[in-house]
């Protein structure tokens, strides 16, 4: 019966070299033993598994089909092996081996992105994954476990998560270049009368703020675009319209040969974004590292 224990595991070592090398005598000097150590490992290792992995033709070795899977197998092993390594580096450093992370579309087409890449870079013993999710989801996808931390827009009201508000925006007004209302220092909703606006296809347009402050000033507006928040700073530098959003998302969005000019906005529209993560997690060093980078990179915009 076959049996692997802490001697075959040595005998698979030498296995292995034998295997790459094509000879006894190749692996013994690889190895530093004598050419008979290694068939008498090889021998015992056969005799344990039940499984002839060489034939001896003309004094040589030929390696049977069970000898190219055992091989391969033991490859398998050896990336796992190296993979627990780096995850036993990580939990020294920071208490966890994989950071799961789950972020509003607000953040995610570049703040949270460079936060992962400081992240790796740094410490590249840590995995890491983002998923791009409603604020509702990301708010479940931690409460469930699904995800380590998230970052949402507030207010959040969970028994289960912790929350750190980060930092609050006011919006601008993105218009394409050359736009009548470019010219100004700042937009007030009062000067979206007749204007094509861009907004945010969210599932109820009775939820969206600029809709509702347009309805509020009775603006009538000359029509709308409904689109997913990755595209609307694009379809302004096409000038499909002009639009209102958080500026970080903007800055995020718009490329350097984008036609778009920002403009300050009124009545103020304010976006509040933080941070949740389970109670089991308040002491993960890795929340340090988040914070500090967090911090430095929200002071570039």
């Amino acid at each position: 019966m076959a049996d692997v224990n802490i001697h075959s595991l040595k005998a698979l070592a030498v296995f292995k070299t034998l295997y790459e090398a094509g000879s006894a005598s190749q692996a013994a000097r690889t190895l530093g033993i004598t050419q008979s150590g290694v068939s008498r490992s090889l021998s015992q290792l056969e005799h344990n598994l039940g499984l002839q992995l060489f034939l001896r033709e003309k004094n040589r070795l030929v390696a049977t089909p069970e000898a190219k899977e055992l091989y391969e197998e033991i490859l398998r092993l050896m990336g796992n092996i190296e993979e627990l390594r780096h995850s036993v580096l990580a939990l020294k450093e920071f208490g966890t081996s994989r950071l799961r992370i789950a972020a509003i579309p607000g953040l995610s087409f570049g703040f949270v992105p460079r936060l992962v890449a400081g992240l790796l870079a740094s410490h590249p013993s840590v995995s890491a994954s983002l998923d791009m999710l409603s604020s509702h989801e990301v708010q479940m996808a931690v409460e469930s476990s699904h995800a380590d931390i998230g970052f949402v827009t507030l207010p959040v009201a969970s028994p289960v998560l912790r929350v750190e508000p980060w930092l609050e925006t006011e919006a601008v007004c993105l218009l394409p270049g050359g736009h009548p209302l470019a010219k100004r220092a700042s937009i007030e909703v009062a000067d979206l009368a007749e204007q094509h606006v861009v907004i945010s296809n969210q599932p109820s347009l009775g939820n969206n703020p600029l809709l509702e402050l347009i309805a509020q000033h009775g603006v009538h507006i000359a029509g709308k675009t409904e689109a997913n928040i990755g595209t609307i700073a694009a379809l302004v530098a096409n000038r499909v319209g002009i639009t209102v959003m958080n500026p970080i998302t903007a800055k995020d969005q718009l490329a350097p040969h984008d036609e778009v000019v920002m403009r300050p906005f009124a009545p103020a529209m304010a976006f509040r974004f933080g941070l949740v993560y389970r109670d089991n997690w308040k002491h993960a060093r890795v929340l340090d590292f988040v914070r500090d980078r967090g911090r430095a990179l929200l002071a570039e915009y």
